[in-house]
């Protein structure tokens, strides 16, 4: 029993940390709350449906195409809606309330195009899982977690490594000073939310191999990536990986005790510990190079 919870949990957690790595990677940038994040997760899961099973393309290249079409989402809300805003000198508030906006719009507009029905992406008889001690993990369990984990380190190699990355961690840290020594911190941004939303397209289509697609699906995708986020600490890349995987294993560790119908209420239960205990999170952040 207790080996089952626990990989239940990481299938779970690879894909909060996905959300919560996106989303990270986002606010380390503009520094508020993209809600609609939530939003871009869904489309992407839905764009995955397209394309593998309505228009029967391999699942490798719609899970790419699902993710590049999850980056133009985020590019276009980022250019259409918050850049204007930021060209205002929007506060936090205001941007919170445009991406509350936006999510309800995406999730409508999908709800508009598909319908309220419930779609999955499971396709062919149901294998049987492997045995490993007393725990069963199905050849689709084992997909998901082993593509989370690699998108985890890509997205931590390329944030660590690559020019572009350091521009990155530079205008997180002081897009002012940024600019002076030549780095464009729109176009910055820009890329900030290609990458963000990349991921969290993936996050979505990888979910959907597993469970059903709803229109609402992203809701509960968004609160638990933040959620997951602010464990690790808030903006850390490390910290967003590892929040992922610990908010999915205390999850279903807390269902064995308790109806499965808790669970939501256990990661704000987490949530609340936490913030009381440790604000900062886990991997909370003495300085700005802790964040990377």
């Amino acid at each position: 029993m207790l080996q089952q919870l626990l990989v239940n949990g990481l299938i779970a957690g690879g894909i909060y940390a996905l959300v919560a790595l996106g989303f990270s990677v986002i606010y380390r940038t503009v520094k508020f709350f993209h809600f609609a994040h939530g939003a871009v997760y869904a489309a992407g899961a839905y764009f995955g449906y397209t394309l593998a099973i309505q228009l029967k393309l391999h699942f490798v290249l719609a899970f790419l195409l699902a993710m590049v079409f999850a980056a133009l989402v985020g590019i276009l809300i980022d250019r259409i809606v918050y850049r204007p805003l930021r060209k205002k000198n929007a506060s936090n508030l205001i941007l919170l309330l445009a991406s509350f906006g936006i999510f309800v719009f995406v999730q409508n507009l999908i709800q508009l195009i598909y319908g309220a029905q419930i779609l999955s992406l499971r396709t062919g008889p149901v294998k049987e899982g492997y045995h490993i001690f007393s725990a069963v993990i199905t050849p689709t369990q084992i997909l998901i977690l082993t593509v989370s984990v690699l998108l985890m380190f890509l997205l931590w190699a390329f944030i660590k490594k690559t020019k572009l990355g350091k521009a990155m961690r530079a205008v997180s840290d002081d897009a002012v000073a940024a600019s002076v020594v030549g780095i464009n911190p729109e176009k910055t941004i820009m890329a900030s939310f290609a990458l963000g939303s990349a991921w969290a397209g993936a996050a979505g289509v990888l979910i959907a191999l597993e469970t059903n697609l709803e229109p609402t699906m992203g809701f509960a995708a968004i609160l638990k990536g933040i959620i997951a986020s602010i464990i690790g600490g808030i903006g850390s890349i490390p910290g967003a990986m590892f929040g992922g995987f610990f908010l999915g294993i205390a999850e279903n560790l807390g269902i064995a005790w308790i109806s499965s119908g808790w669970k939501d209420a256990i990661a704000f239960a987490i949530l609340i510990v936490f913030l009381l205990i440790r604000p900062q999170g886990i991997i909370g952040v003495k300085n700005k190079e802790e964040t990377v």
